[in-house]
Protein backbone atom coordinates (compact mmCIF):
# COMPACT_ATOMS: atom_id res chain seq x y z
CA UNK A 1 0.00 0.00 0.00
CA UNK A 2 1.68 3.57 -0.51
CA UNK A 3 2.74 5.69 2.11
CA UNK A 4 1.38 8.67 2.05
CA UNK A 5 3.36 10.77 0.02
CA UNK A 6 2.80 8.45 -2.37
CA UNK A 7 -0.55 8.83 -2.16
CA UNK A 8 -0.36 12.34 -2.29
CA UNK A 9 1.47 12.24 -5.54
CA UNK A 10 -0.78 9.51 -7.04
CA UNK A 11 -3.79 12.16 -5.55
CA UNK A 12 -1.95 14.87 -7.15
CA UNK A 13 -1.21 13.67 -10.83
CA UNK A 14 -4.96 11.76 -10.82
CA UNK A 15 -7.05 15.01 -9.85
CA UNK A 16 -4.63 16.64 -12.66
CA UNK A 17 -5.87 14.58 -15.18
CA UNK A 18 -9.52 14.59 -14.54
CA UNK A 19 -10.09 18.05 -13.17
CA UNK A 20 -12.05 19.11 -17.11
CA UNK A 21 -14.02 15.81 -16.52
CA UNK A 22 -14.40 16.53 -13.14
CA UNK A 23 -15.97 20.19 -13.27
CA UNK A 24 -17.81 19.27 -16.89
CA UNK A 25 -19.37 16.49 -15.12
CA UNK A 26 -20.40 18.75 -12.05
CA UNK A 27 -21.74 21.18 -13.99
CA UNK A 28 -24.14 18.88 -16.16
CA UNK A 29 -25.09 17.62 -12.65
CA UNK A 30 -25.84 21.30 -11.24
CA UNK A 31 -26.25 22.65 -14.18
CA UNK A 32 -24.90 25.84 -11.79
CA UNK A 33 -21.24 27.06 -12.25
CA UNK A 34 -20.77 28.18 -8.91
CA UNK A 35 -22.53 24.96 -7.36
CA UNK A 36 -20.45 22.62 -9.90
CA UNK A 37 -17.38 23.92 -8.26
CA UNK A 38 -18.27 23.28 -4.93
CA UNK A 39 -19.29 20.23 -5.70
CA UNK A 40 -15.40 19.41 -7.19
CA UNK A 41 -14.15 21.12 -4.26
CA UNK A 42 -16.48 18.98 -1.90
CA UNK A 43 -16.09 15.43 -3.89
CA UNK A 44 -11.62 16.30 -3.93
CA UNK A 45 -12.05 16.84 -0.02
CA UNK A 46 -13.64 13.50 0.18
CA UNK A 47 -11.60 11.79 -2.27
CA UNK A 48 -8.49 12.79 -0.74
CA UNK A 49 -9.83 12.00 3.34
CA UNK A 50 -10.68 8.56 1.76
CA UNK A 51 -7.59 7.84 -0.06
CA UNK A 52 -5.63 5.57 2.22
CA UNK A 53 -8.11 3.13 1.69
CA UNK A 54 -8.94 3.06 -1.95
CA UNK A 55 -7.57 -0.47 -1.96
CA UNK A 56 -6.40 -0.06 -6.37
CA UNK A 57 -5.35 3.46 -7.50
CA UNK A 58 -5.61 2.06 -11.07
CA UNK A 59 -9.60 2.50 -10.10
CA UNK A 60 -9.31 6.32 -8.91
CA UNK A 61 -11.06 7.47 -11.75
CA UNK A 62 -14.19 5.42 -11.22
CA UNK A 63 -13.94 6.13 -7.24
CA UNK A 64 -14.18 9.87 -7.37
CA UNK A 65 -16.79 10.05 -10.06
CA UNK A 66 -18.71 7.79 -7.81
CA UNK A 67 -18.12 10.06 -4.84
CA UNK A 68 -19.30 13.19 -7.03
CA UNK A 69 -22.49 11.32 -7.86
CA UNK A 70 -23.52 10.05 -4.45
CA UNK A 71 -22.35 13.64 -2.95
CA UNK A 72 -24.32 15.46 -5.40
CA UNK A 73 -27.53 12.78 -4.83
CA UNK A 74 -27.35 12.95 -0.93
CA UNK A 75 -26.67 17.31 -1.31
CA UNK A 76 -30.09 17.17 -3.28
CA UNK A 77 -32.11 15.32 -0.93
CA UNK A 78 -30.98 17.73 1.90
CA UNK A 79 -31.91 20.28 -0.58
CA UNK A 80 -35.51 19.66 -1.71
CA UNK A 81 -35.94 16.11 -0.26
CA UNK A 82 -36.67 14.06 -3.08
CA UNK A 83 -35.49 10.65 -3.83
CA UNK A 84 -34.07 9.83 -6.49
CA UNK A 85 -34.97 5.86 -6.37
CA UNK A 86 -38.76 7.50 -7.40
CA UNK A 87 -39.64 7.95 -11.11
CA UNK A 88 -40.47 11.29 -12.20
CA UNK A 89 -41.61 10.54 -15.46
CA UNK A 90 -44.27 7.81 -16.00
CA UNK A 91 -43.62 8.43 -20.31
CA UNK A 92 -43.67 5.24 -21.52
CA UNK A 93 -41.17 5.07 -24.86
CA UNK A 94 -42.16 1.44 -25.58
CA UNK A 95 -39.80 -0.99 -27.18
CA UNK A 96 -38.65 0.99 -30.28
CA UNK A 97 -34.62 1.18 -30.38
CA UNK A 98 -33.01 4.61 -30.19
CA UNK A 99 -30.73 4.55 -33.53
CA UNK A 100 -28.98 7.64 -32.53
CA UNK A 101 -27.77 6.50 -29.25
CA UNK A 102 -27.60 2.45 -30.23
CA UNK A 103 -24.06 3.39 -31.82
CA UNK A 104 -23.02 5.44 -29.15
CA UNK A 105 -19.19 4.77 -28.49
CA UNK A 106 -17.92 6.09 -24.88
CA UNK A 107 -17.24 8.73 -23.65
CA UNK A 108 -20.64 9.78 -23.89
CA UNK A 109 -20.28 13.40 -26.46
CA UNK A 110 -17.01 12.57 -28.00
CA UNK A 111 -17.53 10.00 -30.86
CA UNK A 112 -20.70 9.34 -32.65
CA UNK A 113 -21.34 6.43 -35.18
CA UNK A 114 -23.48 6.30 -38.80
CA UNK A 115 -25.99 6.72 -40.09
CA UNK A 116 -26.60 10.04 -37.84
CA UNK A 117 -23.51 11.47 -38.02
CA UNK A 118 -23.37 13.68 -40.37
CA UNK A 119 -26.43 14.96 -38.43
CA UNK A 120 -24.93 15.65 -35.24
CA UNK A 121 -20.85 16.69 -36.77
CA UNK A 122 -23.11 19.94 -37.26
CA UNK A 123 -24.71 20.08 -34.20
CA UNK A 124 -22.74 22.48 -32.10
CA UNK A 125 -21.60 20.99 -28.32
CA UNK A 126 -23.81 23.30 -26.95
CA UNK A 127 -26.96 22.67 -28.09
CA UNK A 128 -26.07 18.66 -26.91
CA UNK A 129 -25.16 19.81 -23.09
CA UNK A 130 -28.53 21.89 -23.26
CA UNK A 131 -30.29 18.50 -24.59
CA UNK A 132 -28.79 16.78 -21.58
CA UNK A 133 -29.61 19.46 -19.07
CA UNK A 134 -33.09 19.43 -20.15
CA UNK A 135 -33.78 16.11 -19.34
CA UNK A 136 -35.73 15.10 -15.57
CA UNK A 137 -33.24 14.37 -12.96
CA UNK A 138 -33.83 10.97 -12.60
CA UNK A 139 -32.99 10.05 -16.76
CA UNK A 140 -29.86 12.75 -16.34
CA UNK A 141 -28.69 11.17 -13.64
CA UNK A 142 -28.69 7.77 -15.40
CA UNK A 143 -27.24 9.20 -18.64
CA UNK A 144 -24.21 10.89 -17.01
CA UNK A 145 -23.55 7.93 -14.84
CA UNK A 146 -23.59 5.37 -17.35
CA UNK A 147 -22.54 7.46 -20.77
CA UNK A 148 -19.97 10.10 -19.58
CA UNK A 149 -18.70 8.29 -16.04
CA UNK A 150 -18.54 4.80 -17.41
CA UNK A 151 -20.40 3.19 -14.60
CA UNK A 152 -21.72 0.00 -14.95
CA UNK A 153 -25.38 -0.57 -14.87
CA UNK A 154 -25.47 -2.57 -11.30
CA UNK A 155 -22.51 0.41 -9.82
CA UNK A 156 -25.65 3.21 -11.03
CA UNK A 157 -28.12 1.19 -9.26
CA UNK A 158 -26.45 0.22 -6.41
CA UNK A 159 -25.66 4.58 -6.44
CA UNK A 160 -29.03 5.53 -7.19
CA UNK A 161 -30.73 2.90 -4.64
CA UNK A 162 -33.03 1.13 -7.49
CA UNK A 163 -33.25 -1.95 -9.26
CA UNK A 164 -31.14 -2.83 -12.44
CA UNK A 165 -33.99 -2.70 -14.37
CA UNK A 166 -34.73 0.91 -13.57
CA UNK A 167 -31.02 2.02 -14.51
CA UNK A 168 -32.05 0.16 -17.84
CA UNK A 169 -35.73 1.51 -18.30
CA UNK A 170 -34.19 5.47 -17.50
CA UNK A 171 -31.11 4.97 -19.50
CA UNK A 172 -33.11 4.16 -22.62
CA UNK A 173 -35.78 6.37 -22.28
CA UNK A 174 -33.11 9.47 -21.50
CA UNK A 175 -31.53 8.24 -25.16
CA UNK A 176 -34.51 8.30 -26.44
CA UNK A 177 -35.29 11.93 -24.78
CA UNK A 178 -31.82 13.49 -26.21
CA UNK A 179 -32.38 12.08 -29.63
CA UNK A 180 -35.89 14.06 -30.05
CA UNK A 181 -34.21 16.68 -28.34
CA UNK A 182 -31.39 17.08 -30.67
CA UNK A 183 -33.58 16.38 -33.45
CA UNK A 184 -35.42 18.94 -32.87
CA UNK A 185 -32.19 21.53 -32.55
CA UNK A 186 -31.43 20.19 -35.69
CA UNK A 187 -34.94 20.98 -37.60
CA UNK A 188 -34.87 24.30 -36.07
CA UNK A 189 -31.33 24.48 -37.57
CA UNK A 190 -32.53 23.74 -41.16
CA UNK A 191 -30.33 20.59 -40.97
CA UNK A 192 -32.80 17.98 -40.95
CA UNK A 193 -36.40 17.49 -41.43
CA UNK A 194 -39.24 15.02 -40.77
CA UNK A 195 -39.77 13.11 -38.06
CA UNK A 196 -37.11 11.82 -35.99
CA UNK A 197 -35.79 8.60 -37.01
CA UNK A 198 -37.03 5.39 -35.01
CA UNK A 199 -34.09 2.91 -35.54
Amino acid sequence: MPDKNQRRRIFKAEVERLMDRLYGTALRLTRNPSQAEDLVAETLGKAWAGMAGLQDTQCFEKWVFRIMTNTFISERRRQRDVSFSEVTDTDDDGDEPSSLFDRLHQPFLLWWGNPEQQLLDKLLREDIEHALDSLPDSFRLVVIMVEIQGASYAEAADTLGVPVGTVRSRLKRGRARLQAALWRQAAQRGICGGSPPTG
